[in-house]
C-alpha cells in the first residue's frame, strides 16, 4: 500500500504518479485507488496514475464522498480517517485475475453545447455564454439547490474524436465567478450535452457492469466484489437503490462477497482492453478470484 497527501488539485498527477511508481513491481497485476474527493483533480490524478502503469496492469478505485453536503471527504489509512489523503493498493500475482465495468445509465436531453471557456476542471463558458447560467435555466427550481442538486443533473462530455463520452459532477459553484467545478477535466473544444435519471436503466447499467466483470473472469467465478456507485445514483434511485446491489450479486452469484462505497468519481476502464478514466454517475465493479 502507498499513500500521498494532496493540499489541492494541483498536486494530483503529482500523486498519481508517485503512487504508481512505489508500488511497481514483479507480479503486479492491479491498483486499487481510494482517494479524497474534494481536494482531488479526479482526471489529473488518473493521467499521473497511468504514466508509468505497466502493459497489462490497469486501475480501477473512486473518490470518497460525503453524500450531498460537499463539506469533507476523507480516507483512512495506517491511522486516523484523514482530509487530502490518496491511497493505493497493489494486487500481485500470477494466480490473481481481476475484471471490471462501469456503466452509466443516465438519459441525455437538450442540445450539445461546446465549451468555450475552461481551465482544467472548472468550467466557465458554453458556446461563449455564461455555462453557469445555462446550467441553471435547465435546472429550474433545482437550480437554488446546488451545488447538491446537480447530481441529479450530469454532464456528457465528448472530447473531439472521442468515441466513447464520460461524464462529469459538479463539486462546486462559484457564482462570483460564475463557474461550476467539475470532479475531473472539462477541456475547451469538448461537447457537452446535459442529462437526467431514468430509474430503470439505472438499474440495468449497475447490472451491466457486473456482467462485463463475469465476461472478462472467463467462466471463474468472482471471489470478491468491490462495488463503487456515484452519490448521485443514490440521490435518484432513493428506496430503489438496494436494487443495484441484488442486481449485481444476482450475476456474480452466491459465493461473491461484495463490498463498497458510494463516490464523488469512479476510476476504470471503458472495457477490457482500454485505459482507465474518470467517471461520474456510474456503478463501478471491481472483481477478484484467485486460482
Amino acid at each position: 500500500m502507498a499513500v500521498q497527501k494532496v493540499d489541492g488539485p494541483q498536486d494530483s498527477y503529482a500523486a498519481g504518479r508517485a503512487l504508481t511508481t512505489q508500488l511497481l513491481g514483479d507480479g503486479l497485476r492491479h491498483l486499487l485507488v481510494l482517494s479524497d474527493g474534494l481536494r482531488v483533480n479526479g482526471s489529473d490524478l488518473v493521467e499521473g496514475l497511468r504514466a508509468s502503469l505497466p502493459s497489462g496492469v490497469n486501475v480501477t478505485g473512486g473518490l470518497a464522498g460525503d453524500g450531498a453536503d460537499f463539506g469533507e471527504t476523507v480516507v483512512m489509512a495506517n491511522g486516523p480517517a484523514m482530509s487530502g489523503q490518496v491511497v493505493a493498493i497493489g494486487f500481485y500475482g500470477e494466480r490473481l485475475h481481476v475484471g471490471y465495468g462501469s456503466v452509466g445509465g443516465w438519459d441525455a436531453f437538450g442540445p450539445e453545447r461546446v465549451i468555450t471557456r475552461s481551465e482544467g476542471n472548472v468550467l466557465y463558458g458554453l458556446d461563449h455564454e455564461s455555462a453557469l447560467q445555462l446550467y441553471k435555466t435547465y435546472l429550474g427550481s433545482h437550480a437554488a439547490q446546488l451545488p447538491s442538486s446537480g447530481l441529479l443533473f450530469p454532464m456528457s462530455l465528448r472530447l473531439p474524436g472521442a468515441s466513447t463520452p464520460v461524464v462529469r459532477t459538479i463539486l462546486g459553484v462559484d457564482e462570483t465567478a460564475q463557474s461550476m467545478t467539475f470532479a475531473g477535466d472539462v477541456p475547451e473544444g469538448a461537447t457537452v450535452q446535459l442529462m437526467k435519471a431514468n430509474f430503470n436503466r439505472l438499474v440495468d447499467g449497475a447490472i451491466d457492469a457486473a456482467r462485463i466483470n463475469h465476461s472478462q473472469l472467463q467462466g471463474r467465478g468472482a471471489q470478491w466484489a468491490i462495488l463503487i456507485s456515484c452519490i448521485g445514483r443514490k440521490l435518484v434511485l432513493r428506496q430503489r437503490i438496494e436494487e443495484e446491489t441484488e442486481g449485481v450479486a444476482a450475476i456474480l452469484g452466491d459465493q461473491a462477497v461484495l463490498c463498497g462505497f458510494y463516490s464523488y468519481g469512479e476510476i476504470a476502464p471503458h472495457g477490457a482492453f482500454t485505459r482507465c478514466e474518470l467517471h461520474n454517475q456510474t456503478m463501478t465493479v471491481t472483481t477478484f478470484s484467485e486460482d
